[in-house]
């Protein structure tokens, strides 16, 4: 039982994988958050200069947070495999923020969730790891469940849904190319390098966009770093006291807060359309999740 005092003390009463849930929750709450504080943004500010903000106010989280650790966190035996992550998550995060400039918050969160199932697609030619029928039939089912909310022919909507659709393309390869940095760098090298250059690439391009932000613009543009950084230590929290494949399947509550805040704060609600391929999607992101987990089971990793 989840008493107070066991809350009070930093969660000494509970179990590990316990623990894991509850950070796990609280990094999908505020990545829902630093997403609504960003579609906010979008009516007032371009694209870029959201986007810099994004990066730069989370480069400054980070950089807090570690503290005296930040420049030890900075040295990499593969510097190219860094900035090459930092660009696509640059791209991916610049892209997503276009899609939700035009797209209601939940529907572009629902495209989004198209990246693991990319992930299982891009690891064939990258990583050269086995993937078996089953889990190529998931993905083409998280295709078929992307188009159901793109609706080609319906050139408005499908134009606009190729903005988060690319986002999850730049984000599914950023976590490839992660996965490959996890084999010769520290968990720290590979938290900074994004925000990084994130925050580098978007400086040199900031200038030829910048509309002067008024105190709630300021404000607003530092909570959206700061919130996504206390999103991502929360995140890495969680992976330290629970398996990834505990926690995986928790990533869809962003479809629900999603859907929450655009219909308090815009009054947006996800059409039956939507609904439906987010389902699609959901659910063949979850079987091929279930699938990998057996794989893993019957063959686990040497080394």
């Amino acid at each position: 039982m989840v008493t107070w005092a066991a809350i009070r003390g930093g969660g000494a009463g509970l179990s590990p994988a316990l623990k894991g849930l509850l950070w796990i929750l609280a990094a999908f709450f505020f990545y829902s958050v630093a997403d609504a504080i960003l579609k906010q943004l979008t009516f007032s500010y371009p694209v870029v200069q959201i986007t810099w903000a994004r990066y730069t106010f989370h480069l400054v989280m980070v950089v807090l947070w570690l503290g005296r650790r930040a420049p030890q966190a900075c040295v990499t035996k593969k510097p190219l495999l860094h900035f090459g992550r930092g660009a696509f998550q640059f791209l991916a995060g610049m892209l997503f923020v276009a899609g939700v400039s035009i797209l209601p918050l939940a529907d572009s969160l629902a495209i989004q969730f198209m990246a693991p199932i990319l992930v299982t697609a891009l690891s064939v030619p990258i990583l050269g790891e086995p993937v078996g029928l089953r889990r190529w039939l998931g993905v083409a089912a998280g295709f078929a469940g992307a188009l159901v909310i793109i609706r080609p022919g319906i050139s408005a909507v499908a134009a606009a849904a190729l903005l988060p659709l690319f986002a999850a393309v730049f984000s599914a390869l950023y976590q490839v190319m992660t996965r490959i940095a996890s084999r010769h760098d520290s968990t720290m090298t590979s938290f900074i390098y994004p925000a990084l250059v994130g925050s580098l690439v978007a400086s040199m391009a900031v200038p030829f966009f910048w509309v002067r932000p008024d105190a709630v613009g300021w404000t607003l543009m530092i909570a959206s770093g700061v919130i996504a950084g206390v999103g991502h230590f929360a995140h890495i929290r969680a992976l330290t006291l629970a398996p990834a494949a505990t926690l995986a399947p928790f990533g869809y509550l962003n479809l629900v807060w999603g859907a929450l805040f655009g219909f308090l704060l815009w009054g947006d609600f996800p059409d039956a359309w939507t609904v439906a391929g987010a389902f699609i999607i959901m659910a063949s992101g979850l079987y091929i999740f279930h699938r990998e987990r057996l794989s893993r089971r019957k063959h686990p990793p040497t080394g």
